[in-house]
């Protein structure tokens, strides 16, 4: 295998971004073609199908019930003071990238403001604002927020990115390009990159005021802070009141997943706002400059650079972020399902994971299949799960007449449902924690809607099938004909 990546990168890369694709569509249609010959076989994946997603059911509960109460309890530590004594605190700088093209000037004075409010010190916080060259109000949002924040932080730079030859737009690139500047610019700075964090933060990420204290502090006492990502939970909650309901649904959804991961150190990747040393960044080769997911993509380019040290760390602290938002429900919808096909794009780069775990010498091959399955089991069911969950077990009895008036043909349904059943148990967990953990609510969301918080979620499955399985299955195919996805900046309002 290592000679025919070695021989064919370009074939090689094209035969596995045809084959994971269509490995989905295989699941997918699983149910249908081969209830015809063998019923049984479906009947029996679809209930082992419906035990894994009571574990994963089970998973996030317990996990997300573990985040809530350390997020709970570590929102009132003074960072600060258990910092500030450490050896190398006051050599210590954290470089905040921004990367924005055609943002709204209020989403980033927003964000600005958010960071002059953080209680680590400011004089010790670069800040840089990475704009692209072919945004035609880059100059004026330079000067603006230039002379509102310039003097509130230790340094204030802004990049303008030029793409180049070989590179993709979108952040991946955007990022590199303002790392390498901001590597250029330490020495005449006088600050040493060994004790340099880089955090890349989306435009409308508002962080935690203690996020850089609480960072510091598991920065400097981390004894293998070279090999580690840190990140806070990301929450779509900014504007969780003024969303419609089926995106107040799905971002619910995906926020208590994300503060799930913080407690499952195995199976946390940086995603969207995180940290790390920049000398690590430097080592790696920083971002991607021809990828579109790169988070992902920089985690692995680290890790195969690196070895299997190469984690992420959960910082208990929410980072509260916009959910996919328009001017009128429809666009609100578009926008959605765009941002949703672009997190499922994400499959893309799993061609260029498969080949780092074959051509790998020095990480143990156990460490690099695992976390390759663990790629593989969250994009390729991705697209997959609603159709196995909801149809599936219905398709092999109406197929198959035969099969129908056996035991277990009469029964599947009923066991199916009745598993799905006990895993929707878990959801109360979710609908808690949310309830806990979100902004109050605003004057102006009017008391009588209270009940519809609640009743919202018995839209979950149709929800889920468009603004989850329909945009993820739409990237799978994508990418299996080969029609690469633009990056697409999610409208802010």
């Amino acid at each position: 295998m290592r000679s025919l990546f070695l021989r064919y990168p370009n074939r090689t890369r094209r035969f596995f971004e045809i084959l994971i694709p269509f490995t989905s569509w295989i699941l997918i249609t699983m149910p249908f073609w081969l209830s015809f010959w063998h019923p049984a076989i479906v009947a029996y994946l679809i209930i082992t199908f419906d035990v894994y997603w009571f574990y994963k059911s089970f998973r996030l509960a317990i996990h997300a019930i573990r985040s809530f109460l350390m997020i709970s309890a570590h929102t009132k530590v003074d960072w600060v003071a258990l910092t500030k004594n450490l050896p190398d605190f006051n050599k210590l700088y954290h470089v905040v990238i921004v990367p924005e093209y055609q943002e709204p000037i209020h989403v980033l004075e927003r964000t600005l403001t958010n960071l002059a409010q953080q209680d680590f010190p400011k004089e010790r916080i670069i800040v840089v604002l990475a704009t692209e060259d072919k945004d035609p109000h880059a100059r004026e949002t330079e000067k603006t927020l230039r002379k509102k924040f310039g003097s509130l932080f230790g340094k204030f730079m802004v990049t303008r990115h030029v793409l180049h030859t070989g590179e993709v737009a979108g952040k991946s690139s955007n990022m590199a390009w303002a790392a390498k500047k901001v590597v250029a610019a330490l020495p005449g700075w006088h600050i040493d990159i060994n004790t340099t964090t880089v955090t890349s933060c989306d435009a409308d990420a508002l962080l935690h005021p203690k996020y850089f204290s609480a960072l510091s502090c598991q920065f400097l006492t981390d004894p293998d802070r070279a090999y580690h990502f840190y990140q806070g939970a990301i929450l779509f909650y900014s504007n969780i009141w003024r969303i419609p309901l089926p995106s107040r649904v799905f971002n619910t959804m995906n926020s208590i997943w994300n503060l799930s991961l913080l407690s499952q150190s195995s199976r946390f990747i940086n995603f969207s706002t995180y940290s790390l040393a920049l000398s690590t960044a430097q080592k790696a080769g920083f971002w991607g400059i021809d990828v579109i997911p790169e988070d992902y993509h920089l985690f692995f380019k680290v890790y195969f650079a690196l070895g299997e040290k190469v984690t992420t760390r959960g910082i208990f602290l929410p980072v509260l972020a916009d959910a996919a938002e328009s001017h009128s429900f429809f666009r609100t919808m578009v926008n959605q399902y765009e941002q949703s096909k672009r997190w499922a794009w994400g499959v893309s780069d799993l061609p260029f994971v498969i080949r780092g775990v074959f051509l790998s010498h020095t990480i143990p091959l156990s460490d690099r299949l695992r976390r390759l399955i663990m790629l593989l089991e969250h994009h390729v069911f991705w697209p997959a799960n609603w159709f196995i969950l909801t149809i599936g077990s219905t398709l092999p009895p109406l197929i198959n007449p035969a099969f129908a008036r056996t035991v277990l043909g009469h029964n599947l349904s009923q066991i199916s449902s009745g598993i799905l059943t006990l895993s929707a148990i878990f959801l109360i967990v979710v609908i808690v924690i949310d309830l806990r953990i979100k902004p109050p609510r605003p004057k102006e969301y009017a008391r009588w809607k209270i009940p519809f918080l609640y009743l919202q979620w018995i839209t979950l499955p149709v929800v889920s099938f468009f603004l989850s399985a329909l945009p993820g299955l739409d990237a799978h195919t994508r990418l299996m004909l080969g029609k690469r996805l633009e990056y697409r900046v999610t409208e802010k309002v």
